[in-house]
């Protein structure tokens, strides 16, 4: 836990902070743990059981979480520092939840939100994810024995000694009788919808992503040659009208007629003098 003797305890940035670092002790979440590093309270470590049902599952990750001054008003920045074969390792992640895309965090989140958020993509497609690594589920489980034994230098532990005891603390509880959060916390629907989002974008913007992506879901299809010289066709670029242009037509047609009747009118009291 860090030291929170030099930070300024007023400040909503670091009430904030202290909140959920003190809600993430006070109710646990057996598959994931985080906390701020002893030296500065705007990085924390976070470790994380695998999603279930993937080549992770039996692995153990831990990570690097990057607060900004303007914390919860901008989103944190991940890194995962034990190897995975889903993310490269100690390179920020390009998601929804991080400050690669400011537009779609909101600050009622925090970072139990983000790492439950963080450890359900785990399991999804990294095609096109800027941090993400594309192997095989063969390569990705072997990463997930060895993750076990993997040693943060920062906290001077390995995986299985930090979920060890975190593992004891959270059974301690449960026999007191204290609430719990299950690793089944939802997800909530505007976050997921971000990443989905967020993933779709990222393909629509790669060519390359979107054509592999196609390819690998649908048969093979006969090639076929195209002709380059061949003239594309051209859409025709009709202006439509628009309804400040037809008001100002009308107007024009008005006072056109206005100036007609007047004319007419001096021209008869004309003729009446001579």
């Amino acid at each position: 836990m860090a030291n929170t003797s030099s930070y300024n305890s007023k400040t909503p940035t670091i009430r904030r902070l202290l909140k959920e670092a003190s809600e993430l002790a006070s109710l646990p979440d057996p598959s994931l743990t985080a906390h701020p590093i002893d030296s500065n309270l705007f990085e924390w470590h976070f470790t994380i059981r695998g999603p279930a049902s993937s080549p992770y599952e039996s692995g153990i990750y831990h990570g690097r979480i990057s607060l900004p001054p303007q914390y919860p008003l901008k989103p944190p920045n991940f890194r995962f520092l034990t190897p995975s074969g889903r993310f490269e390792v100690n390179r920020e992640i390009c998601l929804s939840i991080s400050g690669h895309h400011e537009e779609t965090w909101l600050p009622a989140w925090g970072v139990r939100t983000a790492l439950v958020a963080l450890r359900s993509i785990m399991a999804d497609d990294s095609r096109g994810q800027i941090g993400g690594l594309e192997t095989s589920s063969e390569v990705r489980e072997t990463f997930a024995k060895e993750s076990w034994g993997w040693k943060c230098d920062t906290c001077g532990k390995c995986n299985r000694e930090i979920m060890g005891e975190w593992a004891e603390e959270v059974s301690a509880m449960e026999k007191r009788g204290e609430k719990l959060e299950t690793s089944d916390t939802v997800i909530p629907p505007g976050l997921a919808l971000a990443y989905k989002d967020g993933m779709a974008k990222r393909k629509e913007s790669d060519p390359v992503a979107t054509v592999a992506s196609s390819s690998s879901n649908s048969p093979p299809r006969p090639t076929r040659s195209i002709d380059s010289t061949a003239p594309a066709a051209l859409t025709p670029n009709h202006t439509p009208r628009t309804p400040d242009r037809d008001v100002l037509s009308a107007w024009i047609d008005r006072a056109i007629g206005f100036v007609a009747v007047a004319l007419v009118f001096l021209l008869l009291r004309i003729l009446k003098f001579i």
